[in-house]
C-alpha cells in the first residue's frame, strides 16, 4: 500500500493505494503533508480502508502530483556513493556533505523538468527519498532514525553543473531551479518496504541506461543520515531528505551528454514505483 496526490497542480487529492485501487482520503485530511503524518495519519487510512468507508478514485487521466504536499524544507546529501565521488572527481567524504534545496522545486513525477535559461549543463540524479513523519532533534543515535522516517519515495535531484561548481562556491544555485526535484510518483510507508539499504536504483536518458545503483553502496546509510541531520537542524514532519545518487550522471561521463529539451528522462527504485520525465526550455 503507499500514498499518493492526485489533481492539477494546486489541488491534488489524497489518496491511498491498496489492492490495485485508489481510495479518496478527503474524509480524514486534506492532504498528505506533516500534519496528517505525525497525527498516526498513515495508520488511520489502513484501519478506514479495512473498514471499507473509503471511496475509490477514478484515476483516469488524472495528473499525478507528488506524494507530499509542500514540504518544509529538502536536505539533501551529496558524493553519498563512492562510484559518484569518483566520477566526479572529489575526494570520499569523512562526514555527510549536506546542502539545501529550495522546497518549491518539489513537483509530480510525470511533470516537465525545465532547463533554465542560460544552462547547458542540466544533468539528471536517481535518489532515494526519505520523507520524515516524527520530529526530529538531537536523535541520541543512528538506532532511532527509523521512528522519525514516515516512507520512502523515488527523488530526481535535477542538478545544474555550471551553477552548482562554477560560480557562487555554494550548491544551491545548480539544485533550486525551478521543476528541479520530481519526486514520487508515489509514498510508501517505512514498514512496507523490508531494507532501504538494499534496494535498487535506475535511471534512463531517452531509453539509453544511465545509472543502475543500490542503496547498498551508500557511503552513508540512512539512519546515519537522519541522525546526523538531527545534530544540526530540526527535521520536521513532512520534510525531504534526498540521500545522494550512484554513478552515471553526465558530469562524469566523458562526452557530457547534458540533458537538452525534448530528452525524456525515465527512473525506478525497487518498490517505490517509475516516474517520466519530458524535458522542456524554461
Amino acid at each position: 500500500m503507499s500514498f499518493a496526490r492526485l489533481g492539477p497542480v494546486g489541488s491534488e487529492i489524497p489518496v491511498f493505494r491498496a489492492d490495485g485501487a485508489a481510495f479518496d482520503l478527503s474524509s480524514l485530511t486534506a492532504d498528505i503533508d506533516g500534519a496528517f503524518l505525525s497525527s498516526g495519519g498513515i495508520d488511520a487510512a489502513r484501519a478506514a480502508h479495512s473498514a471499507g468507508s473509503l471511496p475509490v478514485v477514478d484515476e483516469t487521466g488524472m495528473r499525478i502530483g507528488a506524494p507530499i504536499a509542500q514540504p518544509g524544507k529538502i536536505v539533501c546529501i551529496g558524493l553519498n556513493y563512492s562510484d559518484h565521488a569518483e566520477e566526479s572527481g572529489l575526494a570520499i567524504p569523512a562526514e555527510p556533505v549536506v546542502f539545501m534545496k529550495d522546497p518549491s522545486t518539489l513537483v509530480g513525477p510525470y511533470d516537465d523538468v525545465l532547463i533554465p535559461r542560460r544552462s547547458v549543463k542540466t544533468d539528471w540524479e536517481v535518489e532515494l527519498g526519505v520523507v520524515i513523519g516524527r520530529e526530529a532533534r538531537y536523535l541520541d543515535s543512528p538506532a532511532d532514525s527509523a521512528s522519525v522516517i514516515a516512507g520512502y519515495a523515488v527523488s530526481h535531484d535535477v542538478s545544474e553543473r555550471e551553477f552548482q561548481l562554477e560560480r557562487s562556491g555554494q550548491w544551491d544555485l545548480g539544485k533550486s531551479c525551478e521543476t528541479f526535484n520530481p519526486f514520487g510518483p508515489e509514498l510508501v510507508p517505512a514498514d512496507e518496504i523490508a531494507n532501504p539499504q538494499a534496494l535498487g536504483l535506475r535511471l534512463w536518458v531517452n531509453g539509453t541506461p544511465r545509472q543502475n545503483g543500490t542503496t547498498a553502496t551508500m557511503i552513508f546509510p540512512i539512519d546515519h543520515i537522519i541522525w546526523y541531520l538531527s545534530q544540526y537542524m530540526v527535521l520536521r514532519p513532512g520534510d525531504v531528505v534526498n540521500t545522494g545518487t550512484p554513478a552515471g550522471v553526465a558530469l562524469g561521463m566523458p562526452d557530457k551528454p547534458y540533458l537538452r529539451p525534448g530528452d525524456v528522462v525515465e527512473l525506478e527504485i525497487d518498490g517505490l514505483g517509475r516516474a517520466r520525465q519530458t524535458v522542456a526550455q524554461a
